[in-house]
């Protein structure tokens, strides 16, 4: 048994982009979280997934993106809100965008795949997590936003699946409360 992984896993939370700080992962440790990340379940090889990554200058420019769709799709936002908007990728170093793409593929059924994307987007947190980086997993409504979805380039099969904020933790996140077993545990035919 391995109990340090196991410990990591037990113990393992989100840390609020807003307690995320430099330095993020970058250059190989990027690419060693991003190919953990695609090592998931996968039936017919599909790849029902892909990575959009957001660093640097790339972070406010997709706030300008934020800012103009709340223009766009809301009644009269406030100063306050455009500013939020434009900060929204700016209160974590690095933040990674998992998009999933459904294919029509017999056998290979449409919530199989978005399961994989979402087994990809969790892999990169636990990835991350494992080299020492805190990570948050949003959607929030920007991945909802038709606005957004057309700026970002995304067809029409494609959906966030979540923007994961990578960082430094600030501190270390308190627990919260978790279910108890026995309200989530039924043992089927007993």
């Amino acid at each position: 048994m391995n109990d340090a992984l196991f410990e990591a896993l037990a113990t393992r939370r989100s840390v609020k982009p807003d307690l995320l700080a430099a330095p993020a992962p970058s250059g190989d440790e990027l690419t060693r979280i991003l190919t953990v990340a695609a090592r998931v379940p996968d039936h017919k090889k599909l790849v029902p997934w892909r990575f959009m990554v957001f660093e640097g200058d790339a972070r406010a420019a997709a706030g300008e993106i934020f800012a103009a769709a709340c223009l766009a799709e809301e009644n009269e936002p406030s100063p306050i809100r455009l500013d939020t908007e434009r900060k929204r990728f700016l209160r974590a170093p690095l933040v990674i965008a998992v998009v999933s793409r459904v294919s029509k593929r017999p056998g290979a059924p449409e919530w199989e795949q978005i399961l994989s994307a979402g087994a990809a987007t969790y892999n990169l947190c636990l990835a991350a997590n494992a080299l020492g980086y805190g990570t948050s997993w949003l959607t929030e409504w920007v991945a909802y936003s038709p606005f957004v979805r057309e700026k970002l380039g995304l067809a029409d099969s494609e959906r966030i699946a979540g923007f994961v904020h990578i960082g430094t933790p600030k501190e270390k996140p308190e627990e919260r409360e978790r279910p108890k077993l026995e309200a989530i545990v039924t043992r089927w035919g007993a």
